[in-house]
This record gives C-alpha cells, sequence and structure tokens, in this order.
C-alpha cells in the first residue's frame, strides 16, 4: 500500500503543481497515447529482447510482491524457529536417522504439517530437508556445511534479484526511450513547418511530452520499483539464513537453545521475536 500512496504523491505533485501554474492539460492529454505507445511499447520489447520468458515472468510476479511487501513476519519467523527447535532437539537426543520420517516426505510429516506456511516455502523446506539429510549422510563437518548453504543461498538471493535487475535496466533506458519519442514529435512538426506558429507549438509541445514521459518513468517508477524490489527480496533472504544460522549452530555440538538463539539473532530486527517469546513458542512445540 505504502508503494501505491507513493505514486500518488508522485503524480499529485507533478501534475498538480503543472496545473496550478497555469499549465494546460490538452497538448499532455493529446500525446500521451501515442507517447505510452512509441516508450512503453519500446522498453517492453527490450526487456523481451534482453531477458529469458522465464525472467520475464518473473519480473511480473515480483510486482505483486512489491505491493504486497515482504511475506514474513514475526509469527512466521517464531513458527520457524519452532520448527527447527524440534528437529534439531530430535536429532539431538535420537540421532539424525530420527529425521529421517519428517525430511523424507516433509508433505506428511506432522512437524511440517504443523506449519503449512513452511511446508509451502519451496526455498525453505528444500533448504531444512537437504540439509539435515546431508547430516544422516555423515556430513557433519559445520564449517563445510557452512559454505555449501552460503553458496546455495548466495545463489537463491542473486535469482531473485532478477526483477531488480531488470527494472533498473528499463529505469536505466527511459530517459533515452523518451528522447526517440521527442525526436519523432520533432520531425513530424518540421514535415509540417509550413503550419501556422499556433499548430507548431502544440506540435512541438506533444514532441516535448515523451522527453517528460522518459524522464517521469524512469526516475519516479521503473527506479523506485527496482529498489522496492530489491528490498524485499534481501529482507525475504533473511528467512533462508535464519534456517543457515540454526543448523550450523547445531553443527557444532551446541544445545538446540544456544542454535535456535542463533537463529534468532538473524531476523530483521522490526520482526524479531524477545527471547521470552520465543522460549514460549518451543515449549510449546509437542509432535
Amino acid at each position: 500500500m505504502l508503494t501505491i500512496g507513493g505514486l500518488l504523491v508522485l503524480f499529485a505533485c507533478v501534475l498538480g503543481s503543472y496545473i496550478t501554474s497555469g499549465g494546460s492539460m490538452a497538448p499532455l492529454v493529446d500525446a500521451v497515447p501515442f507517447e505510452m505507445w512509441t516508450i512503453g511499447g519500446a522498453a517492453i520489447g527490450t526487456m523481451l529482447m534482453a531477458n529469458s520468458m522465464h525472467e520475464v515472468k518473473h519480473t511480473l510476479g515480483a510486482f505483486g510482491k512489491m505491493l504486497k511487501g515482504a511475506a514474513f513476519h514475526k509469527a512466521d519467523y517464531i513458527e520457524l524457529l519452532s520448527l527447527l527447535y524440534f528437529l534439531v532437539r530430535l536429532a539431538s537426543t535420537k540421532g539424525a536417522m530420527a529425521l529421517e520420517v519428517h525430511i523424507e516426505r516433509p508433505d506428511e510429516s506432522a512437524a511440517f504439517q504443523k506449519f503449512p506456511k513452511i511446508l509451502a516455502n519451496h526455498h525453505a523446506s528444500t533448504i531444512i530437508c537437504d540439509y539435515l539429510r546431508m547430516v544422516g549422510m555423515n556430513a557433519d563437518d559445520p564449517n563445510q556445511i557452512e559454505d555449501v548453504m552460503a553458496r546455495e543461498l548466495k545463489k537463491v538471493l542473486v535469482e531473485e534479484l532478477h526483477p531488480s535487475h531488470i527494472m533498473q535496466n528499463m529505469a536505466d533506458a527511459l530517459p533515452a526511450l523518451g528522447i526517440v519519442a521527442a525526436v519523432l514529435g520533432v520531425i513530424k512538426t518540421m514535415s509540417h513547418i509550413d503550419q501556422p506558429p499556433a499548430i507548431l507549438g502544440a506540435m512541438i509541445g506533444e514532441a516535448l511530452t515523451g522527453t517528460f514521459l522518459g524522464i517521469l518513468l524512469a526516475y519516479g517508477m521503473a527506479g523506485p520499483f527496482s529498489m522496492r524490489m530489491k528490498g524485499i527480496v534481501e529482507e525475504e533472504a533473511k528467512y533462508l539464513e535464519v534456517i543457515r544460522a540454526v543448523l550450523v549452530t547445531h553443527l557444532h555440538g551446541n544445545a538446540p537453545q544456544v542454535s535456535v538463539e542463533s537463529g534468532r539473532k538473524m531476523v530483521p530486527t522490526e520482526h524479531m521475536p524477545t527471547f521470552l517469546e520465543l522460549e514460549e513458542a518451543v515449549q510449546l512445540v509437542q509432535m
């Protein structure tokens, strides 16, 4: 909602100041559909040329995420830490093989079923199961596991940042595409040089609308959209970092309570539960 609010403020200030200072909306109304056809169409065309269909679909999906904001809040982190507490406690008390019933078929696990949002999160559930499975295969060197997890999480982050990069590239291109539209408008104006000054003035005004739209779309929309997408992805990446912190701390031989406390410290500050809130939550975990 904050993104929509900011967009409304942007248009209210830009167009409001133009109108109140005596500007006429007629040239903009006449020119905007054609200029948007040129600029917007060219921007979409360059995006399609520069990216795969998977990345294009990923970018379209990122707009919904941008409007909703980050998917994880305090309750989600408490659930994640509660599940991880159960799993590392089970491994500590009964051995890594006791986890097999939960990590081989997580959709049938009573532990995962208690936290359906974690089960539905492909990245989170896969990382939890994969690395606990590696522990069961005697790959229990915490430094090695941490290194492998760090490289995988970096890969996931890079892939999730693709929409942000695409939007930033579009923001970089839009001012130049606006100039293209303006130049076409000037060419059209010059072909009507025999017309009266009033008509030529209106045509020049319509041509300049291309430059105006290119700059406005770049710095007023595409650029901020890119930053918003990046911020959401980086915030959500902390969710997976919590998993890494808990599992690596567990592999170093620490108690389950210490492991989840290590994960709690990785939670973004605005969503981080207190020590007591987490302690109360994990004590309720009974499978």
